[in-house]
């Protein structure tokens, strides 16, 4: 299901609002805490732990971009944000380009040309381990 032509999704240019539940969710956890656990999923994975986007001002939020549907019927800590859809709600996700002026918006780890997403249960046990 994720091959390169799932790619589409990034801009060309600048920073465009992707909605939830069409190609990806999100999960969002803001500041330091956030960084950190992007970087500790990143060395469970050997250095690829999926899209993940970064915000540089305002709440410095981390959004981990997960499949569809994967974070709902799983508990979350406290500071724990799902960006998803479902009835009655719709979630927006910002993604920046590849290349350009982002700002503040930016790739912590960029998508692969496989276009996995970030894997939610190792997400899970990462953010878990942090506790």
């Amino acid at each position: 299901m994720n091959t390169r032509s799932d790619l589409d999704w990034i801009p060309a240019t600048g920073i465009q609002l992707r909605k939830a539940g069409v190609r990806f969710d999100a999960v969002r956890v803001d500041g330091e805490r956030g960084r950190a656990l992007a970087d500790r999923l990143a060395h469970m994975t050997g250095g690829a732990p999926g899209p993940v986007v970064e915000e540089d001002n305002g709440r410095r939020a981390v959004y981990f971009l997960v499949p569809v549907g994967s974070t709902s019927h799983r508990s979350w800590p406290d500071g724990v944000t799902r960006l998803t859809a479902g009835p009655h709600h719709i979630s927006y996700i910002p993604v920046p380009a590849l290349n350009g002026l982002t700002w503040p918006l930016g790739w912590r780890y960029r998508p692969t040309a496989s276009g996995d997403l970030v894997h939610t249960l190792l997400l899970r046990t990462a953010l878990h381990s942090a506790e």
